[in-house]
């Protein structure tokens, strides 16, 4: 019961804290960490950039406490209420991680036909930055938009390039500041080479993906199945006796050190690395 009592306390002052973690600073900025800047990076690939890091964490932990807390009430045992906090406390970044790699999948894949409707309104007579503000999606009609009440492109861009956060964004956007400065002829040359060569990368990407989806798959099967036989042995008293003795935490004290750094090995080797944004 003090264990259940703690772990609620503690809920109630990761609550408070959270109020501080959301605030946005006015003063002068501060000097962000590589973590907490791969992480805004990360935030943005999955759509939310509103979310800072310290939020997304407030929450993991405010959800692994109250997950634990639920457990250690249901069963009794400490050690399984703690593997049950950490796991949840884990899962909105694999969630967020997962959003991410989805929509630059997405991105990878669109920005070759977006490409080729650039090029025809190009051909049609129309400017650059009205054939950019027509293609679908929130983010060209934002970027119209500033630009007509600004005139400036370059700083249009540079804004559409950050809420697009995409590594092939990001060379799409320079080779289109390029191809302006270049201007007559070669705009429709450039574009229509660089949509070639984007169909042509994330073919082979997505060849390369479907070869070692296996890898990825056998990991998440792999650490997912321990933890579902530690669930189902938690319906047993005896079951939940043991684990709860010390030598029942080390097993599974150990257990969820081997699975997660089991899962990491896993899935660096069967996951293509992601890449990076040079012009962000």
């Amino acid at each position: 019961m003090s264990a259940l009592l703690g772990l609620v306390l503690g809920t109630g002052v990761l609550l408070i804290v959270s109020v501080r973690l959301w605030q946005r600073g006015s003063g002068t900025p501060r000097r962000r960490s590589a973590l907490g800047a791969r992480w805004r990076e990360r935030l943005a690939h999955a759509g939310l950039e509103r979310v800072t890091p310290g939020a997304l964490a407030v929450v993991s932990v405010v959800l692994g406490v109250a997950v634990a807390s639920a457990v250690l009430a249901l069963i009794g045992a400490v050690p399984i209420a703690l593997a049950a906090g950490i796991a949840v406390t884990l899962l909105p970044a694999a969630l967020v991680s997962g959003r991410a790699r989805r929509r630059r999948r997405a991105s990878r894949t669109a920005w070759p036909d977006l490409l080729d409707h650039l090029v025809s309104g190009v051909r049609a007579g129309i400017s650059l930055p009205d054939a950019l503000a027509a293609l679908p999606g929130a983010a060209f009609t934002q970027f119209g938009d500033e630009y007509s009440a600004s005139g400036n492109l370059a700083a249009a861009l540079d804004a559409l390039k950050e809420r697009l956060a995409d590594p092939v964004a990001d060379r799409v956007v320079e080779t289109l500041r390029v191809a302006r400065e270049v201007g007559g002829g070669e705009l429709a040359p450039i574009l229509r080479a660089l949509g070639s060569a984007l169909r042509e990368e994330s073919a082979m990407r997505s060849e390369l993906e479907a070869r070692q989806g296996w890898v990825v798959n056998a990991a998440r099967l792999g650490v997912a199945a321990p933890w579902v036989v530690l669930a189902l042995l938690a319906t047993r008293p005896e079951a939940v006796a043991s684990y709860s003795t010390p030598a029942g935490a080390v097993v599974i004290g150990g257990g969820l050190v081997v699975s997660v750094i089991a899962y990491r090995v896993m899935i660096r080797i069967g996951r293509l690395a992601e890449e990076r944004r040079w012009f962000g």
